[in-house]
């Protein structure tokens, strides 16, 4: 079975099809139940959208959504509820319905339906610009003009903002286009929304109403200022891009690098912290409950309170992981809670955090990762403003649909309804819980952020994927009716980036079996999926556990996985088999263990706060690939094939690609690297070995044009420093201690001590077969 394209259905991909119907059979299949749900992914099979509210169960504490597991009956214009059972008197413009005659919503096909929900449209999004100064004068340059490139592809009724920063910080007034005015507030301070309020003249906090003192209209969009009056409140600092333009742009093109001396052997005072802070009580003042997002292009460490990250003295060294284990990192816990005080806020009004960081050292994400990962923000973490990561990732951000509108949506929520033999154990993503105490959370398993059946997600896109969790609660004396079926229903609310409010509802059924019948559970295994649910439980207990207590307890379920769903004798490793269902999965699990995502070693906290944060955002290809990157293998005449992620792929007169996600790598054999070092390829006799060695360019290309964020390239040479990218990825099945004992003489081999697949897949054998 082909699971990846169920995935085009409903954008849901499940960890088992087929669930056991009792809570203890359900332990013994050890991989949770599970999926990873695209809410906004673009299905092939979807009605256009439905210009109407969606039809809702009068159950008290039911609210599931009219859809094609209902029981119609058509004469009576009556339908029954799956989740409770409630019957329920259809609305009166279903007058006309018939068994030939059904609406959208009812139609077996359409499991998946996409409503307009006929309300007033919310105002154009805002997008704030907080602008690190504390930059050399090309770094800034570069930062400025993708700001004003950033300008052309947003829609031109969008609302825009600008704070600058160094040492101080700056809101920049843009209704006046006489004089360049900003309020400046003092960068080592800490400001309440309150006091931000005062100081900047906002008025008081508004929500859905905002008072049109803070120059917002009573619907929440900015008020426009005549001709002859001067704008007030808000309306000062955020305006539309049609008619603010030429002012930001003037003020960008006049941003200088922060006038503050910096002494030799200092970094500089940056207030990041504060600035951050500001953005976000401005925006928690105007624009409560509805779409904006603060771009923060940051170039360094925060070396101020609150938010320090690092000392003034350039020997003060960043934090490590190994610093932050012992304990010995003295700003991590008190930045940890100034970042976390501020993504709260930003959660409570529904706004995103984006932070572009480019510096060769640490800035700190590590502390701010709370920030992005909260509210559904972007993390896009480069070597410097004119890297190729960040150009191309940052006009990749703005990219529009086949409408014209942006994919950035806003104000999202998602709610999870479940039959009653199930219930929600949490949820692994870019959420934040709503805290709804409902019928369908579980009193007993908690996974992620759980304990509540509803989820904010501040930010959604097409790509925005969530890791849903759940628990069987049915008895295992009360054995399931032939026939019955389970039932999930997800809800989600958002308001899209044109200002139309709508509800894409997704239900979903799914078969039951007796715990006794292996074969049905085990035909519905999807490895892929189950390995990415499995990796985000693993990297979201990497807050609160050792790493090594988490290697033993992926050890431990992959053992007992094995133990019960492999064919083998009791103590005989050479009878175990795995049926192809599972035949990858010891294999996604070793190199999970081995991933950056769980081994820290060659990672700073900043890259590792990066690269998980990914992981809990990606659909299940993209989870799969930086878990087990792909290698393809070129060579002179053959085309183009998919090797082994192993180092018995690397041949000496043999181009790889190595895709890990973040990487695209292209590696030369020694034989083909001398050749082209020899200059071959610019032979005209020598076209075959031209072509050779543009073609994995070509796909390189091909696929960091797609990718967002934008990949880093990277070439390399066996032999060469850049090969140690590759090779780190590679099963080391043939390693040094190997190679001195005679063993693939001639052949590649890495140098460490790590054990291959080989010998894992030994050891879980004999473990898996054992009687005890």
């Amino acid at each position: 079975m082909d699971f990846s394209q169920l995935e085009d259905i409903d954008g849901c991909r499940w960890s088992w099809l087929v669930w056991p119907w009792s809570r203890l059979d359900a332990t013994r299949c050890v991989v949770p139940f599970g999926c990873m749900y695209t809410p906004l992914r673009q299905l092939p099979q979807m009605p256009p959208l439905l210009p109407y509210e969606p039809v809702t169960c009068r159950g008290a504490s039911c609210q599931a959504v009219l859809n094609p597991y209902c029981r119609i009956d058509v004469r009576s214009k009556i339908w029954v509820c799956p989740f409770c059972m409630q019957r329920n008197a259809l609305p009166a413009h279903y007058a006309d319905i018939s068994e030939t005659n059904l609406p959208a919503e009812l139609i077996p096909n359409f499991t998946t339906v996409e409503y307009a929900l006929p309300r007033q449209p919310a105002p154009p999004p805002v997008f704030l610009f907080v602008l690190d100064t504390c930059l050399r004068e090309d770094e800034l340059a570069v930062a400025k003009e993708y700001i004003v490139k950033s300008l052309a592809l947003l829609p031109p009724e969008a609302y825009v903002g600008l704070i600058t920063f160094g040492q101080n910080v700056h809101v920049h007034v843009l209704a006046d286009a006489e004089c360049s005015r900003a309020y400046v507030l003092k960068g080592e301070k800490e400001y309440t929304t309150q006091r931000i309020s005062e100081l900047l003249s906002l008025g008081f906090a508004g929500g859905r109403g905002v008072a049109t003192s803070t120059g917002m209209s009573a619907g929440g969009a900015p008020n426009k200022p005549t001709e002859t009056s001067t704008a007030y409140g808000a309306a000062r600092f955020l305006q539309p891009l049609s008619e603010s333009e030429f002012i930001l742009t003037s003020l960008l093109e006049n941003t200088k690098p922060d006038p503050w001396p910096v002494p030799a052997q200092e970094r500089a005072r940056r207030a990041t912290c504060t600035a951050l802070s500001i953005a976000v009580g401005l925006l928690e003042n105007s624009h409560a409950n509805f779409g904006a997002r603060i771009e923060l292009l940051v170039g360094g460490p925060c070396t101020v309170e609150p938010g320090k990250v690092a000392g003034l003295k350039l020997d003060d060294i960043l934090r490590s992981h190994n610093d932050i284990e012992k304990e010995q990192a003295p700003y991590v816990k008190k930045a940890l809670a100034a970042y976390e005080a501020i993504a709260a806020r930003a959660v409570n009004a529904g706004h995103t955090i984006d932070i572009w960081a480019c510096a060769l050292d640490q800035v700190g994400l590590y502390e701010m990762k709370s920030c992005v990962d909260r509210t559904a923000g972007m993390f896009v973490l480069a070597e410097s403003f004119n890297h190729p990561m960040f150009k191309r990732s940052f006009e990749m951000f703005f990219a529009r649909d086949e409408n014209d509108h942006l994919m950035l949506h806003s104000q999202a929520s998602l709610d999870v309804l479940t039959s009653r033999e199930m219930k929600v154990a949490g949820c692994i993503g870019p959420v934040a819980s709503l805290n709804k105490a409902s019928q369908y959370v579980s009193q007993e398993l908690e996974i992620g952020i759980g304990g509540t059946s509803a989820w904010r997600l501040c930010s959604i896109d097409p790509a925005t994927t969530l890791g849903v969790y759940f628990e069987i609660v049915n008895n295992h004396n009360t054995p399931m009716p032939e026939g019955q079926y389970r039932y999930v229903q997800f809800i989600t609310k958002y308001q899209h980036s044109s200002g139309q409010y709508r509800e894409r509802v997704s239900t979903l059924a799914g078969r039951w079996a007796d715990g006794s019948s292996l074969a049905d559970i085990g035909s519905g295994f999807d490895q892929e999926a189950a390995a990415v649910l499995m990796a985000r439980m693993a990297v979201y207990k990497t807050e609160n556990e050792e790493a090594f207590d988490i290697l033993r307890w992926l050890d431990r379920m992959l053992i007992r996985l094995c133990a019960r769903f492999a064919d083998y004798q009791k103590d005989e490793p050479e009878s175990f088999n795995l049926s192809a269902n599972f035949s990858l999965y010891p294999q996604f699990m070793f190199n999970l263990r081995r991933s950056q995502f769980l081994q820290v070693f060659n990672s700073s906290p900043d890259e590792t706060a990066y690269y998980r944060s990914y992981l809990n955002r990606e659909n299940t290809l993209n989870g799969l690939l930086m878990i087990q990157p792909t290698v393809m293998s070129y060579t002179l005449g053959a085309p183009p094939v998919p090797v082994l992620l192993d180092i018995t792929s690397v041949k000496k007169d043999a181009i790889l690609i190595l895709d890990t996600f973040f990487f695209i790598i292209v590696f030369c054999g020694s034989t083909i690297a001398q050749w082209r070092k020899a200059g071959y390829h610019n032979d005209p006799n020598h076209e075959n070995f031209r072509n050779l060695l543009q073609a994995p360019q070509d796909d390189a290309a091909a696929v960091l044009d797609e990718r967002f964020p934008y990949a880093r390239y990277i070439e390399a040479d066996e032999g060469g420093s850049q090969a140690r990218f590759l090779l780190a990825k590679l099963n080391p099945s043939v390693n040094h201690h190997s190679a001195n004992g005679g063993y693939g003489a001639g052949e590649s081999f890495v140098f460490t001590d790590d054990v291959s697949l080989g010998v894992f897949m030994e050891h879980l054998k004999k473990l898996a077969v054992a009687s005890q």
